[in-house]
């Protein structure tokens, strides 16, 4: 017999992934926050043309978010990707429904791109830079499918097992 997580470990495991990657920079910030904020204002400092007085709190607040959307997401996908494991989904779509919600997890590293690129870029090409901007438009409709996909079968039987 399978074990009731079996068909949704890579979901499972790209969901701790990212529950880690916020909880790591969150033990980060309280070690070692001064590090950061000086990361910033050496970027800052080298390009003081692509930035103004609000880059240096705008920055740091890109990292924060990366910090708080990788435990927000984790916190709620660590939930759902069980619910997955539980549904009636066939075992094929299980493991592509908690695989989706497992690359919710890498939209917290848009913004972590962002914080990473923008001293040396400016905020908005931060924003606008292809890694970015791949990470969020992958990441996002991920999410949003796996949890259309876990609710549709919940709630109007969508995609059922025949066994």
């Amino acid at each position: 017999m399978n074990h009731p997580l079996s068909d949704v470990k890579w979901g499972l495991a790209l969901v701790m992934l990212g529950l880690g990657f916020g909880i790591g920079l969150g033990i980060y910030f309280g070690i070692n926050e001064d590090a950061i904020q000086a990361f910033i204002a050496r970027g800052i400092a080298s390009h003081p043309t692509l930035h103004d007085a609000k880059s240096q709190e705008a920055i740091w607040r890109y990292v924060q978010r990366a910090h708080f959307h990788a435990t927000g997401i984790g916190a709620f996908s660590i939930g759902l990707v069980p619910l997955v494991a539980l549904s009636t989904l066939s075992a094929l779509m299980k493991r592509w429904t908690s695989l989706l919600i497992g690359l919710g997890s890498f939209y917290p590293a848009g913004w972590f791109t962002t914080f990473y690129l923008a001293p040396s870029l400016g905020r908005s090409a931060a924003h606008e830079h292809w890694i970015t901007q791949a990470l969020v438009y992958v990441s996002v409709p991920c999410l949003a499918a796996g949890i259309l996909i876990v609710t549709a079968n919940l709630y109007f039987g969508f995609a059922q097992s025949r066994y």
